[in-house]
């Protein structure tokens, strides 16, 4: 079992040095030949886009991957890392964005899993307890040891994720996107520990995540990847999101969302006490109302996974409700199905492109026609499919949309997230809707392809339709839309016009507290 966590002694000024790292699939060099180091006592910030290397680098460091060339030192020493057994034994402790925790076993159960401390065969639990009570005590962790994961908001999950590094020693913590599911409030208190007592402690965090504002606050140095290469480290002090931003794309990119304000004509889109069944028998939707006009954009924040994949399911046609109302431009659809709900006018972005926006097998062109190959367009005699007319297409939406590589003959699988999205986008555009949901629309997306898609949102609006924003970003939501609802296990907490709308409000009410409470 681990020792107290006290002001360590090191030999080295850096906690993990890189040198040379390079890796190598049968078809991707994913990491080409990069250094870099890790100071003690310092949270360092590791960014780039999609597919720029973050991830595979970091499992290499924890031991899950072998680096095809190059070699680890921890502290200095040269240290080969085969597992993650191996890291861990270094000091090495990995928080995935991906909570690794069994939910019917408590806290302290989570936290010794694969570490019990034992006497003779038996496991002493009460010693067990008692260290993590103390390390709970020693980081203002607030958490209860035999409280059971289930019950825990996801906040406190993170937690215990950390906790379990701590208990086995971690000196160097590695976090792989870890705010992506927490308030704003919880981000604070997670920047606090890792800012104010882990790295002032003397010891060394590597935070990964694609939040440039959040990069900015709690980092002291950053570096950058880009398509597998190192481009560089800068310290924090005196970098920008714009500097950042050109560093992992090679441009200059704008990262504030230029718009006129919304000029809102008639309701185009309203959901009247909504109600959707969720897998349990807590309602996934329960009694939500709401409209959207035509020339504005709403955007809905939350948590993901409070209702908002349902919600947009039943809007679109994916989901029956279990009661309530929506109604497409003042009229309601019998028997509701996407194809239905698509030819009264409404586009969809789903969240999950991959499952519900692509056929990954099929060719760009025929994904760019996905929902209108019956149309006289594209459709020739006889009900065949033009396919002249339809690679056209593909030509004149992949140059209009900027989709890299340019081919209508490339399996839509082949793309990277951004050139994917774009895709769908143009492809939901070119339908001519009136009302557009927008699903996490830039999840997984690089930030060139963000500046795109926001640009295409906003002239979405300013074309005239009703846009339903739906993402789990918080900075997204505030930037583009012009009204916020918020929603918390399947209830709207409550609606503000951006303009009004703070990180701390906004917060309070994706925590649970209804508006009013929120604003007292």
């Amino acid at each position: 079992m681990s020792q107290a966590l006290s002001q360590p002694s090191h030999h080295s000024e850096f906690a993990i040095e890189l040198r040379g790292i390079t890796k190598r699939f049968p078809l991707v060099l994913a990491n080409d030949n990069i250094s870099f180091k890790v100071r003690w006592g310092s949270v360092h910030a590791l960014v780039g886009e999609n597919g720029a290397g973050k991830s595979t680098l970091m499992k290499i460091i924890y031991g899950m991957q072998p680096p095809t060339a190059g070699e680890i030192l921890v502290d200095g020493q040269l240290a080969p890392i085969h597992d993650p057994k191996d890291a861990i034994s270094r000091g090495i402790g990995m928080v995935h964005q991906h909570f690794m925790l069994v939910e019917p076993l408590t806290v302290t159960e989570n936290v010794i899993l694969g570490a019990e401390p034992t006497s003779g065969t038996s496991i002493n639990y009460s010693k067990a307890r008692a260290r993590v009570r103390e390390l709970i005590g020693q980081f203002n962790f607030g958490l209860d040891p035999d409280a059971k994961i289930e019950d825990l908001p996801v906040g406190l999950q993170q937690k215990v994720e950390i906790l379990k590094t701590l208990y086995r020693g971690a000196k160097i913590l590695i976090l792989d996107e870890p705010t992506a599911v927490l308030t704003p409030s919880e981000t604070e208190e997670l920047f606090r520990f890792l800012k104010d007592q882990f790295a002032k402690q003397g010891n060394a965090v590597v935070f990964i995540s694609h939040k440039l504002h959040e990069v900015l606050k709690i980092s002291d140095e950053v570096s950058v990847l880009r398509d597998g290469k190192m481009i560089g480290t800068i310290p924090t002090e005196g970098a920008t999101d714009e500097i950042i931003a050109r560093m992992m794309v090679g441009r200059d990119v704008l990262m504030r969302v230029d718009k006129s304000p919304a000029k809102p004509r008639e309701v185009a889109l309203e959901v009247q006490g909504l109600s959707v069944r969720g897998l349990h028998a807590k309602n996934a939707v329960s009694n939500v109302s709401f409209n959207v006009r035509a020339g504005e954009i709403l955007g809905i924040a939350g948590i993901d996974g409070n209702g908002q994949s349902q919600l947009v399911e039943a809007i679109t046609g994916l989901m029956t409700p279990l009661s309530g109302q929506i109604l497409y431009q003042g009229k309601t659809i019998a028997g509701a199905d996407a194809r239905k709900v698509s030819q009264a006018g409404v586009a969809h972005i789903p969240e999950d492109r991959n499952e519900r926006g692509l056929i990954l097998d099929m060719t760009t062109a025929e994904n760019f026609i996905l929902g209108e190959h019956r149309d006289a367009e594209f459709a020739g005699t006889l009900g065949f499919l033009d396919l002249e007319k339809i690679r056209k297409h593909a030509v004149v939406q992949s140059e209009k949309f900027d989709v890299r590589p340019r081919s209508s003959e490339l399996p839509a699988g082949r793309y990277s997230g951004g050139n994917a999205q774009k895709i769908i986008v143009a492809r939901e555009m070119h339908k001519g809707p009136k009302i557009l949901i927008a699903s996490q629309p830039t999840r997984g997306v690089d930030i060139g392809a963000i500046e795109f898609i926001h640009k295409q949102i906003v002239a979405a609006r300013d074309q005239g339709l009703a846009v339903l924003l739906v993402s789990a970003d918080l900075g997204e939501v505030l930037s583009l839309s012009d009204r916020i609802v918020v929603m918390f296990e399947g209830e709207i907490m409550g609606e503000v016009p951006a303009s009004e709308a703070t990180d701390v409000g906004l917060g309070l009410m994706m925590a649970g507290q209804r508006q009013k409470q929120a604003a007292d």
